[in-house]
């Protein structure tokens, strides 16, 4: 059985972590809730449909496909999230006018979320300008990742930008460990990573080994545990 939908559950720059009470409650009675298996597709690139998914637990990868046909991770999203939210609000009229999605959402594990047509979500907006000034907020906070993302790729050493990657999804995703540190909540592979700070399978690599060498990580299968995040945000170049 799932634990009660509470506050304390959730990102706290996640929708729902965002959202006061009432119209977090409002927000979770509304569409029907669905559940995908790991791998499973809940949302394709390139397809015409217009539902937003309101993610309730696990988590998903968000990936896009480049023009030499090679697939990009693009970003991962957790239980709190929201996935589809720019297909449901682009265009006002039918099918014929739906924007095709830019990117795939896979399950990462067991998830389950609630899924709401673009009409439900638009009349909730028009009784809850909160959620619709949180989802603003969401979206501006995921520009300037991408920004801030773009620049690094420029600026820094992949050593660099992948302990500031790892501090972010700690931030974002994280929860204390045993013995301290802080255990991901979040499980990507090397590959993964490499997509999201622009290096090299191979750089990253070298540079999660250097981490872990230097005690600042642990890995094992599909989790990291970050054990001392002062230091990191040294090696991270960050005040």
């Amino acid at each position: 059985m799932n634990a009660p939908y509470t506050s304390g559950r959730w990102p706290e720059r996640s929708l729902l972590g965002m959202l006061p009470e009432p119209a977090r409650r409002e927000l979770l009675g509304l569409g029907v809730e669905v559940r995908y298996d790991t791998g499973d597709v809940l949302l394709s690139e390139g397809a015409r449909d217009r539902h937003v998914l309101l993610l309730l637990s696990g988590f998903a990868k968000v990936t896009a496909t480049l023009e030499n046909g090679q697939v990009t991770l693009l970003a991962v999203r957790v239980g709190g999230e929201t996935v589809g939210e720019m297909a449901a609000v682009d265009g006002a009229g039918g099918p014929g006018d739906a924007v095709p999605r830019s990117a795939t959402v896979t399950a990462c594990g067991p998830l389950a979320a609630r899924l709401l047509q673009p009409a439900v979500l638009r009349e909730l907006l028009m009784r809850r300008p909160e959620v619709g000034l949180a989802l603003t907020r969401i979206v501006s906070d995921r520009l300037r990742w991408a920004n801030r993302r773009r620049m690094e790729f420029r600026g820094y050493p992949v050593k660099v930008r992948l302990a500031r990657l790892l501090l972010e999804l700690a931030a974002a995703y994280g929860q204390p460990g045993e013995g301290g540190g802080v255990v991901m909540g979040c499980g990507l592979t090397q590959p993964e990573l490499a997509a999201l700070t622009g290096a090299a399978e191979t750089t990253v690599h070298k540079g999660l080994r250097e981490l872990r060498e230097e005690g600042l990580l642990e890995t094992g299968y599909r989790s990291t545990t970050l054990r001392d995040l002062a230091r990191l945000r040294r090696v991270a170049e960050l005040a």
